[in-house]
C-alpha cells in the first residue's frame, strides 16, 4: 500500500463499464444520409482527431466527417445529428456499480479524485448529469486540452489543478490510448483495470505492452492506499504515539 493523495481516472471503461456502440447510433447514420458502415468508418479512423478537438465544435466536427464520408446533409441535419450522438453515447454509457461507492470511500479518507479522458464533445456535456460528477474534484477531457493520451500534458494538467505532484497520484484505466504507459512517463504509479466485461469493450491504441498491475475490479481500488489517518493518536505502552493505525 502507498499514500498516495490522488487517485485519476479513466472514464469510459473504467469508470463505466465496457462500451461498445448501441442502436442508438443508427438514427445519426439516418439523419446524415449516410450508410451506417460507412460513417463508423470514419468515426473509428478519425478518432484521435475528433478527440483532441482540432476539428472545431460538435456541429463542425459531423459536418467534416460527412465529407469524409461522401455526403452532404443539410445543417438542420447535421444540427439534429448531433443532437442524436450526444444521446447515443450517453444511452452507451453505464456506470460501474462500484464507481459511486468507490469515489465516496476515496474522499471519505481524504483522497483527491480526478477524471483524464479522451472523449469528443458529448462527455463533458453530460458528465454533470452522472452520479460520479460531485465526487471528482477534477476533469481533463482531451477534447478541451487540445491532445489525447498518452500525451503528458493531460496528466500534468490534471496533478496543477489539485496542487499535487505527478508522483503523488494513481491512475486507473483500462489501458486504451496508451494511457498506461503515458501516466508512468509523466510521472504517476499506473494499474490496470482488466474487468471481465472489457473483453469486448470498444477501445483505440491500446496499452498491449504494458505488464503492471492489475486489478479484476474498481471496488479493489481503495485497497492499494494507506489506512485512512486515525482520528487521534493511539498510545501504546513503552511506544510512542502513532498517528496511523497498520
Amino acid at each position: 500500500m502507498s499514500n498516495y493523495q490522488a487517485v485519476l481516472f479513466d472514464f469510459f471503461g473504467t469508470l463505466t463499464r465496457g462500451v461498445q456502440r448501441g442502436a442508438a447510433h443508427q438514427a445519426v447514420a439516418e439523419q446524415l444520409g449516410c450508410p451506417p458502415d460507412t460513417l463508423i468508418e470514419v468515426l473509428d479512423r478519425s478518432y484521435y482527431q475528433r478527440a483532441s478537438g482540432r476539428l472545431g465544435s460538435a456541429e463542425a466536427t459531423l459536418r467534416w466527417v460527412c465529407d469524409q464520408a461522401g455526403v452532404h446533409p443539410s445543417e438542420r441535419a447535421v444540427r439534429a445529428a448531433v443532437a442524436s450522438r450526444h444521446q447515443a453515447i450517453r444511452a452507451d454509457t453505464r456506470l460501474r456499480d462500484e464507481a459511486v461507492p468507490v469515489l465516496s470511500t476515496l474522499r471519505h479518507r481524504g483522497v483527491r479524485t480526478g477524471l483524464i479522458s479522451d472523449c469528443t464533445h458529448e462527455l463533458p456535456d453530460f458528465l454533470p448529469q452522472l452520479a460520479v460528477a460531485p465526487l471528482l474534484d477534477v476533469h481533463v477531457f482531451s477534447v478541451q486540452a487540445g491532445c489525447c493520451k498518452p500525451d503528458p500534458a493531460l496528466y500534468w494538467a490534471a496533478c496543477s489543478r489539485l496542487g499535487l505532484a505527478p508522483a503523488d497520484c494513481l491512475y486507473v484505466g483500462d489501458g486504451g490510448s496508451q494511457e498506461l504507459t503515458g501516466a508512468e512517463q509523466a510521472g504517476m504509479t499506473a494499474v490496470r483495470l482488466a474487468a471481465p466485461d472489457l473483453a469486448d469493450h470498444m477501445v483505440f491504441n491500446a496499452d498491449r505492452s504494458w505488464h503492471g498491475p492489475a486489478l479484476t475490479s474498481l471496488a479493489e481500488v481503495p485497497n492499494l492506499l494507506d489506512p485512512p489517518l486515525a482520528p487521534s493518536p493511539v498510545y501504546v505502552q513503552g511506544r510512542a504515539p502513532s498517528q496511523r493505525l497498520r
